[in-house]
């Protein structure tokens, strides 16, 4: 390994930089620049040339996009792209290796990226669109174009000027006449005033879009590139309309356009984005004339009074922009003893006293002054919720009022065009309301109202979250104590679907609020939701569980609540477990052991010595495992508690089979299931299913194994347990190819793979793909064979799986072998060997007999 202080020729000032110290996207940036002038500054043009290098034609990269990798202010990052450059200025494997590592914590950052919310179909719509007659026929023209190519549009235009409603309604148009077959709509937040809402990554919405169009969560693939292709392929020979809405920039464009014969992509923006090619529409505020009209149409019935101009007076007053006309209509119709020339009277009005400056706050300001006291109220508070979008139930909350009077009243605020029904049941504000309802609040509502308000709602939160989990998981080893009755109405989450979807509905809200409460002075609540939390989210792999828990960290700290903060770092320690951050998850969970000893919490000191003795058994430390999960068997049995007496035997028979003792592996394995269905843990008694077909199956009971293994996955999958899901789709590709079924068992080895690259679930990729490897050679295919096994080894080192890394060497011998490269397969299986018997692993001597045996050929 080159030492990395060391400077490049030429640059004796400059050293090589540590991505690991970056801390956030803008200093990855700073570092990557930092790299450029360690490698001598070379041009971007150069920079291109070596990252192109050996790439297909497809996937070459031109000048400007290696350029802007540079440049900083960016919201997010191309990881295969960067590592790209990184390599080509300074090629070492582990140096970049740091880099990839160091995205993959930045990455968490910016985890609200991956929140979003996609519709197959559109929003309701809206009363009184007029106008906009030409860029209707523009779309439908674009349409209806000759030879079925695809076709793009960009509507461009200031805030409250109509973009989404005119591709809405050319939506609702070219599906009524049959033109289009289906609609894809998603809201890409590009300029949401909420800081923790920043505009959502192509990735995440691909994955929604995949999943509305019938691909199941295993078959999604793991990259943009692989994703975008997918969906394409999807949308190929229909007639698709895409609606993306509200786009930040290009770039979280580019990867969403269909470019499928016979689709449509209609894409709104405050930006120029320069899409090529892509038919320009820009939107201007409506001409006078069409303000007066839209006027007129939309208050028919309306008497004009004394001044037969009213109308132009209004249209001007409110800068004749389609929002503000809009909301200024919606007062109009609900005043009606009043005359249009009263309105445009009222405006004037307030135009002289300069009370406000705009026709949009104009505007707003009316109807929000025409409303009943309540509903200025429910206004303002709604406001105040760091989520998204928000229910009846929690609406009722924050106001302390009853569930249907809050529906009603939020039925007449969509009514006044103050706030939208994006779904049944759930509401949501233009970004332009809800910038103005907050200022109102804090204009007209005490602090302490505004926080008894948000302490009911997450009150209310905390307590639907508690109990939904607790339905999931009734039989979990570290049950979460239930919050106090809050006295509000909560939705029914008696059942687990109805539990599991109002936590997949509600999730992006819940880890608003977890960030919310942490930066503005919550940290108590912080605390307890990501508590609640963290059974639901424990097997989601993804960066945000980290930073949630990280969150929860530094506020139990900051409040001094040791047994909060010891529960908080355990949850933190398991979370970076399922990354393979493995250095990281033992410091924690070495801290969090330590503070339960300091409370005396023998329950948690137990959890957190099987989290160590997990941790020890990835890295194949299998005495050191074996010894915690000892110590926890102990402290679980002296508290009588069944469910993590059961864990830790499985953990022990667990060590057992890797060791090759299988039979006393299922002996067991055989006790910790008994104790799993006695105590009604369904998630252990698949775990321990799984374990006891595997021992099974390497003590040659195949039929009984079979059963058990299948058994096994049945659960997962009942349960929704994607890390369990990846162990037994790879269990199972064993079973088949212990019984020469190559076709099945490649296809369960790879669903594994496919889950594992969903989730992030970066521990189980190279079992996957060793698996993919072994069932390859058995299928006598020795080229694919050597490919799984280079893509497990080099995965397996980067992790520290040396088990699974003397597994890839030991494949790749195999594949070298059958290919007639003796001399190559016995220097793996050297390497497999002396793997294998530092682990103390019975695989060393079977494959040192496959290295003798390829000895003399290589002679």
């Amino acid at each position: 390994m080159p030492d990395r202080s060391a400077s490049a020729p030429g640059t004796p000032f400059t050293a090589l930089p540590d991505p690991a110290r970056a801390g956030s996207i803008d200093g990855i940036v700073e570092r990557l620049r930092m790299l450029k002038l360690w490698a001598g500054d070379p041009s971007y043009e150069a920079i291109k040339i070596r990252v192109n290098a050996g790439r297909p034609a497809g996937e070459l990269v031109c000048k400007s996009t290696v350029a802007y990798c540079f440049r900083p202010g960016r919201r997010r990052l191309d990881t295969d792209l960067v590592l790209a450059v990184v390599a080509a200025l300074h090629g070492d494997a582990g140096y970049v290796t740091q880099w990839r590592q160091a995205l993959r914590v930045v990455g968490g950052e910016a985890e609200a990226t991956t929140q979003v919310r996609v519709v197959g179909g559109l929003p309701p719509e809206h009363e009184g669109f007029i106008a906009r007659d030409d860029e209707v026929r523009r779309i439908r023209d674009a349409a209806r174009r000759p030879g079925g190519t695809a076709a793009v549009c960009a509507i461009e235009g200031m805030a409250g000027v109509g973009k989404t409603h005119l591709a809405l309604h050319a939506g609702r148009l070219l599906a009524r006449e049959g033109i289009v077959e289906q609609v894809l709509y998603v809201d890409l937040r590009g300029f949401d005033p909420d800081p923790g809402r920043p505009p959502v990554d192509p990735a995440a919405v691909l994955d929604g879009f995949l999943r509305r169009l019938g691909m199941s969560g295993r078959g999604i693939p793991h990259s943009l590139k692989a994703r975008a292709g997918a969906y394409r392929n999807l949308l190929a020979r229909t007639r698709t309309l895409v609606i993306l809405d509200n786009a930040a920039g290009p770039d979280q464009v580019r990867p969403l356009l269909p470019r499928t014969p016979g689709s449509l992509t209609l894409v709104t923006s405050r930006r120029h984005l320069g899409l090529r090619p892509a038919m320009l529409l820009p939107l201007a505020v409506f001409t006078p004339q069409e303000a007066v009209a839209f006027v007129r149409r939309a208050t028919g019935g309306v008497p004009a009074g004394a001044d037969p101009g009213a109308t132009s007076r209004i249209a001007h007053r409110c800068g004749c922009l389609p929002l503000a006309l809009s909301l200024l209509v919606g007062h109009i119709r609900n005043t009606p003893d009043w005359t249009l020339t009263d309105h445009a009277d009222r405006l004037d009005d307030r135009h002289r006293d300069r009370r406000l400056d705009s026709g949009v706050e104009l505007a707003l300001s009316l109807s929000y002054r025409h409303l009943a006291p309540d509903h200025r109220r429910l206004l303002r508070l709604l406001a105040l919720s760091p989520g998204r979008d928000i229910d009846a139930y929690a609406a009722a909350a924050l106001t302390g009022s009853g569930r249907d009077t809050v529906a009603a009243m939020l039925a007449d605020l969509c009514r006044h065009h103050l706030l939208q029904e994006e779904s049944a049941g759930r509401f949501t504000f233009h970004d332009l309301v809800r910038t103005y309802a907050v200022t109102k609040a804090l204009d007209e509502d005490r602090p302490a109202d505004r926080h008894a308000a948000l302490t009911r709602l997450f009150d209310h939160c905390l307590a639907v979250a508690g109990t939904a989990v607790s339905v999931l998981y009734p039989a979990d080893i570290h049950p979460i104590p239930p919050a106090p009755p809050t006295g509000f109405p909560a939705p029914d989450t008696g059942s687990p679907e109805l539990a599991r979807g109002w936590l997949d509905a509600e999730r992006p809200n819940l880890l608003a609020m977890v960030r919310f409460t942490a930066r503005d002075g919550w940290p108590a609540y912080t605390v307890r939701l990501a508590g609640a939390l963290h059974r639901y989210l424990h097997n989601r792999c993804g960066t945000e569980v980290v930073t949630m828990h990280r969150q929860a960290v530094r506020a139990a700290r900051q409040t001094g609540d040791v047994s909060g903060h010891a529960q908080a770092l355990a949850d933190l320690g398991g979370a970076c477990h399922k990354l393979g951050r493995y250095g990281t998850a033992v410091k924690h969970l070495r801290q969090a052991l330590a503070l339960f000893r300091q409370t005396g919490d023998v329950s948690g000191e137990a959890r957190v010595l099987i989290g160590l003795g997990v941790v020890e058994h990835r890295l194949c430390r299998y005495g050191k495992a074996a010894g915690r999960f000892a110590r926890a068997l102990d402290l679980h049995r002296q508290q009588g508690n069944r469910i993590g007496e059961a864990q830790a035997l499985a953990n022990l028979a667990d060590v057992d089979n890797r060791l090759g003792r299988c039979g006393s592996a299922a002996d067991r394995f055989a006790q910790a299931l008994v104790l799993c269905r006695q105590g009604g843990n369904l998630d252990g008694e698949a775990g321990t299913l799984g374990g006891l077909g595997l021992a099974e199956l390497r003590l040659g009971l195949v039929e009984q194994a079979g059963e058990h293994l299948k058994q096994s996955l049945s659960l997962y999958r009942r349960l929704g347990h994607r890390t369990g899901e990846v162990i037994a789709w790879d269990n199972l590709g064993a079973y088949h190819r212990r019984l020469g079924r190559f076709p099945q068992a490649g296809e369960h080895h790879q669903r594994s793979l496919s889950i594992c690259r969903d989730i992030g679930y970066r521990e189980g990729e190279p079992r996957a793909l060793n698996g993919l490897g072994e069932t390859a050679s058995a299928a006598n295919r020795p080229g694919e064979a050597l490919l799984h096994h280079s893509s497990a080894a080099v995965l397996a080192v980067e992790l520290g799986t040396a088990d699974q890394q003397a597994r890839a060497e030991a494949g790749l011998g195999r594949a070298r072998l059958a290919l007639g490269d003796a001399g190559l397969a016995a220097g793996h299986f050297r390497a497999a060997v002396a793997l294998y018997r530092r682990l103390d692993m019975p695989e060393a001597d079977e494959v040192g007999c496959m290295l003798s045996s390829s000895a003399p050929a290589s002679t």
